[in-house]
């Protein structure tokens, strides 16, 4: 509950009391929470992919630092994406801490395969919250988490093909240069904008 006051001039002074009270039944509460445990996973994911940005950038690799940058934005908008969906549907968001990210990697193809192994995760973390949409028969739910199913299968398929261009030259040589350069041209679309 809140006040407003108005006053019109020196003689009438009004003062309104509101009672703002938002029904909350719109999302079960498995799924609720099971969405704001994800928005959570989609914010360490960002910072993840802005410390391996960071792990490029002090190699003096732009191209694959900027590669990883674009990784953070999308990742903070998958977080943002869920955010909405939440209000959306009259849920309370809850933002938790995020857990400490590795700082450390011990070079390019490493940072590659961790990055296979979190996007793996990441797409088992997608699949048990569709699982928990289906238990709660939210079919709204349901439908919005699609887009983040196939979502998954791009990421997974872009790292692997990463890899495998990694391993073809060792993770290292002339390569490395020309790979830098052309991640250096990816460019952040942003999924929450309106198409």
């Amino acid at each position: 509950m809140f006040q407003v006051k108005y006053k019109f001039g020196a003689k009438y002074n009004f003062v309104f009391l509101l009672k703002i009270e938002k029904h909350r039944a719109m999302i079960k509460k498995e799924v609720l929470d099971a969405i704001n445990a994800q928005i959570n996973a989609e914010s360490y994911s960002a910072y993840l992919y802005l410390s391996m940005a960071a792990y490029f950038e002090d190699m003096g690799l732009s191209g694959f630092a900027n590669w990883m940058k674009v990784q953070y934005q999308e990742e903070a908008a998958h977080a943002l994406k869920f955010f909405n969906y939440l209000t959306e549907r009259n849920g309370k968001v809850v933002l938790k801490a995020i857990e400490q990210v590795p700082v450390d990697f011990g070079g390019i193809v490493d940072v590659f395969e961790k990055t296979q192994v979190h996007e793996a995760h990441v797409t088992d973390l997608i699949n048990n919250l569709m699982n928990v949409a289906m238990a709660a028969n939210d079919h709204a739910s349901q439908s919005f988490l699609k887009w983040f199913i196939d979502e998954q299968v791009e990421e997974e398929a872009n790292v692997q093909k990463i890899l495998d261009t990694l391993k073809l030259i060792d993770g290292q040589g002339n390569g490395i240069f020309m790979m830098d350069r052309e991640f250096g041209q990816r460019v952040f679309v942003d999924p929450n904008a309106a198409v």
